[in-house]
């Protein structure tokens, strides 16, 4: 299941938000000249103090009035997925790919039902979430924009640049690891990794237990991925075939 340990992960937007993994940023001078253009004076009043204050500007732009990103109610990033939203406190608002580069997938197993997982990223004190929650018959709900920071890993610096996927299971129960659920996963990390242009390999696509810090040991021994690098990579090259089992 989805947790963050790191207490300031939680209260993140009322921090410095510099203290992540700065290798994480995508062209923070680049970026920064758009942002100053929507900031107007506030960016020139900042113009002599320094790098830490364009870095804090450029992380914290969408609070100013007047340069929030437009939202739709119930969007969701991957056409499959229906929205079924976590509580706010379970996830940080952001705007990657732009302040926050996204070059992994993170993926968890639940330790309960597809049910037990949403419930928990709806309940504020849970104080965790993944972007994605996905079903042993494949259905697929997405609890977290991708845009924004999904308290999943554990781990701050791995929150701001992943995507978690939830699956519905244990990881002591190979039975929990259908083929429709391996193929739907398997579609949805595909668009993901076109979207942000990083490869289908065991560098960009972890288990949760091999995030820095962590205690889990999810997805487990009987998660085969072996199997899923080869369904990611077909849906990917658009050669995915249909499979019979359960």
């Amino acid at each position: 299941m989805s947790e963050t340990t790191d207490a300031q992960e939680r209260s993140a937007s009322d921090r410095d938000p510099g203290q992540g993994d700065r290798a994480g940023r995508r062209g923070g001078g680049r970026r920064l000249g758009r942002r100053a253009l929507l900031t107007g004076g506030v960016a020139a009043g900042l113009a002599g103090v320094g790098y830490a204050a364009w870095d804090d500007l450029e992380r914290l732009w969408w609070r100013l009035p007047g340069v929030d990103r437009p939202r739709e109610e119930g969007a969701v990033d991957y056409p499959g997925a229906r929205w079924d939203a976590a509580s706010p406190a379970n996830w940080r608002r952001a705007d990657r790919p732009y302040d926050y580069t996204v070059d992994r997938v993170v993926i968890h197993v639940v330790q309960g039902s597809f049910s037990d997982a949403l419930a928990a990223f709806r309940n504020p004190g849970h104080r965790a979430a993944a972007h994605y929650v996905v079903r042993r018959d494949g259905a697929i709900a997405q609890t977290v924009r991708e845009l924004d920071v999904a308290f999943h890993a554990g781990n701050r610096a791995y929150n701001e640049r992943s995507v978690g996927i939830e699956h519905e299971g244990f990881v002591d129960r190979p039975s929990s690891f259908t083929d429709r659920m391996y193929r739907a996963s398997a579609r949805l990390t595909a668009r993901i990794c076109e979207r942000y242009g990083f490869p289908a390999d065991r560098e960009h696509l972890v288990n949760h237990s091999e995030v820095p810090g962590t205690d889990h040991t999810d997805p487990g021994p009987h998660w085969d991925w072996d199997r899923y690098l080869r369904l990611v990579r077909a849906a990917m090259d658009g050669r995915e075939t249909t499979g019979n089992r359960a």
